[in-house]
C-alpha cells in the first residue's frame, strides 16, 4: 500500500471528487486511484437505491481497463431468488460488512461465488455505503491477488468508504432531483427547473404544437366502478399516450383528470413546422389505435374505451406560474384555450382527432373540413378539421 496515495484520494473525495464531472467518472476515477493507491481490484460495484415510480436501483460495474457499466433494476429484484441469495441483501438491509473468500466452504451460500472464481478471483467483501438520511446504499469489491485482500488493504478500504459514500450520496441526490423533475414536469421543464428557472413570472414564449386529450365517458366511469379500478384504468389509457407524445418529440405537460396536455416545441429558426405537425399526427394516429385495443375487465363486461384529442399550433407563455410558494411549470395562451375548446368541438362531433385550420393548414393530407363552430371566449368561428378515415362515432 501506498500511504501518502490513499490519503490524496481520500483529500479528493472529501474536496468533492471535482475532477469526476459525472457518476460514471467518479466511479472510473476512484477506482483507478484505489489501483494506484496499492489496491489490487478486479470488479468493483456500487449500488444505489433511487426514488422513482419504475426503478429501484442503479449500479455502476468497474473492472480494469473497461468502460464503467451502467445499468438498473425495477421493482421485480425484490422477488427475486438471486437477489435473496446475494451478499447485497445483507447489506442492504441490515448494514453489514459481508465477505466471501473463494476458498472459504461458508461462502459457497453466496451462488455469485462460483461465478466470481470462474473470473480467477479470490476475495470478495461487501461495504454499506450510510447515507445521511438513514438510507443504506452497497458497495462491492473483488481481488485476484493470491490469498485475496491483506488487512492493510481491507483497513485502507474501510477508511476510503465513509468519503466515498458522502460524494456518491450527492451525486445520487443530484440525479434522483433530477428524475423526479422529469417525473413530474416533464423533461424540458426539469432542465430549466435545475437550470435556476424557478421564480414566479419566469416565463418564455415559444412556439409548439399543443395536443390536449380527454377520456370520453370519464364521468360515467368513476361514478359505477371503485376508485382503484378507475386509477388503473387512467394509467393504461395515459401509457396508450405518453409513449407515443415521448417517441415523436413532445412533452407531457400536465395530467387534469383524465385529460392530458402535450406540447411538441417548434424551432421557428430552423422552419420545422411542418416536420413537428407531422409527427404530431403520426403521434395521434398511433394513440388512437392503441386505445381502440384497450380492454379493461370490469366485472362481467369487458369495457372498451374511446377518447378525443385536438392538435393546434400557436404561440405559448412556458414557465412558472402559481401563488405564493406554490408553483406550477405549465403552459398558457390562447393557442392552450382554444385547443381546449377544439377538443370539446371533438366529443360534440364524436370524433377522436380533430385539428385546428392552423394545424391542418400546416400538415396537410387529405383532412376532411367538419365546417366552423363558435368557439366560447373567441370573436370569430373556428374551422374544424378530422381525418378522413373517422365517421361520426354511436352516442
Amino acid at each position: 500500500m501506498n500511504p501518502s496515495e490513499v490519503q490524496r484520494l481520500t483529500d479528493w473525495l472529501i474536496d468533492g471528487a471535482r475532477s469526476a464531472t459525472n457518476p460514471v467518472r467518479l466511479m472510473a476515477e476512484t477506482c483507478e486511484r484505489m489501483v494506484a493507491a496499492g489496491l489490487p481490484l478486479w470488479r468493483t460495484g456500487v449500488f444505489v437505491r433511487t426514488l422513482h415510480p419504475d426503478i429501484f436501483g442503479r449500479n455502476f460495474i468497474w473492472k480494469p481497463g473497461a468502460e464503467v457499466e451502467v445499468g438498473s433494476v425495477d421493482f421485480k429484484i425484490l422477488d427475486s431468488p438471486d437477489f435473496h441469495s446475494s451478499p447485497l441483501i445483507i447489506v442492504f438491509q441490515q448494514g453489514l460488512v459481508v465477505r466471501a473468500r473463494i476458498d472459504d466452504a461458508d461462502s459457497k451460500r453466496f451462488p455469485i461465488v462460483d461465478e466470481l472464481r470462474a473470473e480467477g478471483v479470490t476475495d470478495y467483501i461487501a461495504l454499506p455505503l450510510f447515507f445521511t438520511d438513514g438510507s443504506i446504499h452497497a458497495s462491492s469489491w473483488t481481488t485476484r491477488q493470491p490469498g485475496g485482500f491483506t488487512v492493510e488493504q481491507l483497513d485502507a478500504l474501510r477508511k476510503l468508504i465513509t468519503p466515498l459514500s458522502r460524494v456518491v450520496e450527492i451525486f445520487n441526490w443530484r440525479r434522483m432531483a433530477s428524475s423526479l423533475l422529469d417525473t413530474y414536469v416533464g423533461n424540458r421543464a426539469g432542465e430549466r427547473i435545475m437550470g435556476g428557472q424557478i421564480r414566479r413570472g419566469h416565463t418564455e414564449t415559444m412556439n409548439a404544437a399543443i395536443w390536449l386529450s380527454d377520456l370520453r365517458g370519464f364521468t360515467s366511469l368513476s361514478d359505477r366502478v371503485p376508485a382503484e379500478t378507475v386509477v388503473d384504468v387512467l394509467n393504461n389509457y395515459f401509457d396508450c399516450q405518453v409513449a407515443s407524445i415521448r417517441k415523436h418529440g413532445g412533452e407531457v405537460l400536465k395530467y387534469m383528470g383524465d385529460g392530458l396536455l402535450a406540447v411538441f416545441p417548434i424551432d421557428e429558426y430552423v422552419g420545422d413546422e411542418q416536420h413537428v405537425c407531422s409527427r404530431v399526427l403520426e403521434a395521434a394516429h398511433e394513440s388512437r389505435a392503441k386505445v381502440a385495443d384497450m380492454t379493461y375487465q370490469i366485472g362481467d363486461v369487458v369495457e372498451r374505451f374511446r377518447f378525443g384529442v385536438a392538435l393546434h399550433v400557436g404561440r405559448i407563455l412556458y414557465g412558472n406560474i402559481g401563488g405564493g410558494n406554490r408553483l406550477d411549470f405549465t403552459c398558457i395562451g390562447p393557442a392552450v384555450n382554444l385547443a381546449a375548446r377544439l377538443e370539446k368541438i371533438a366529443s360534440q362531433t364524436r370524433r377522436t382527432v380533430v385539428a385546428s385550420e392552423g394545424f391542418a393548414g400546416i400538415c396537410r393530407g387529405g383532412w376532411s373540413d367538419l365546417g366552423e363552430f363558435p368557439v366560447a371566449g373567441f370573436s370569430k368561428a373556428a374551422r374544424v378539421y378530422g381525418l378522413p378515415d373517422e365517421v361520426s362515432a354511436p352516442s
